[in-house]
């Protein structure tokens, strides 16, 4: 696993994407920036670089600063895509921090990834204190999204979850492969591809 800093690390403080999602919860300060950016471990991967399998035990959490991450489960020898992590996104390993238990899933990158990494409640970072309510606020956050996840499959049919899909991340449909899309929305990918042709034609 190779560490450096990212190209994105060069841009403005305010234009930085970790900054950006700290501010959607707290006022973060130039000092405050300047201290996180210090302290930031940046790691890059490369596609198809696998962060985490089924069975392990890991502390370890992610936010992504550039890249996509795919989280899928193995059923009965199939991969079953649960979700995408893009530019924006923390990814928690909760199993592993909090219950000491081994995944249930697989994560692996999708493209060539810059990933900021570090444990969920790292008490020797500097800013540790201040940001612990941000951290259960982001917790929250990433919670609330699984559960309406959940509950797109459970009321959506499959148009409506691909149109659901179009208006909450259209950038998905560029960047990841057709099947696994349709993995995603829980349906095979001859199914999408009607269901697209189907839109375009309206």
């Amino acid at each position: 696993m190779k560490t450096h800093s990212s190209p994105i690390l060069d841009e403005k403080l305010k234009e930085h994407v970790l900054i950006q999602y700290l501010s959607r919860f707290t006022t973060v300060s130039e000092e405050d920036a300047l201290i996180l950016l210090e302290n930031l471990d940046v790691r890059s991967f490369k596609k198809g670089d696998i962060l985490l399998r089924e069975g392990q035990i890991s502390p370890w959490c992610y936010f992504v600063l550039k890249g996509c991450v795919r989280q899928y489960y193995l059923v009965d020898g199939e991969e079953k895509t649960t979700n995408f992590f893009t530019e924006g996104t923390p990814i928690s390993l909760y199993e592993g921090f909090y219950k000491n238990a081994p995944a249930k899933y697989y994560l692996v990158c999708l493209e060539d990834c810059y990933l900021s990494v570090g444990l969920p409640e790292d008490a020797s970072h500097p800013l540790a204190t201040k940001f612990e309510p941000v951290c259960r606020l982001s917790s929250q956050e990433e919670s609330s999204k699984y559960q309406e996840m959940l509950a797109m499959y459970m009321i959506y049919n499959p148009e409506e979850r691909y149109l659901n899909l179009l208006q909450t991340r259209p950038d998905l449909i560029e960047r990841v492969p057709q099947y696994y899309l349709a993995s995603y929305l829980g349906i095979t990918p001859e199914t999408l591809s009607r269901i697209r042709k189907r839109i375009m034609s309206k």
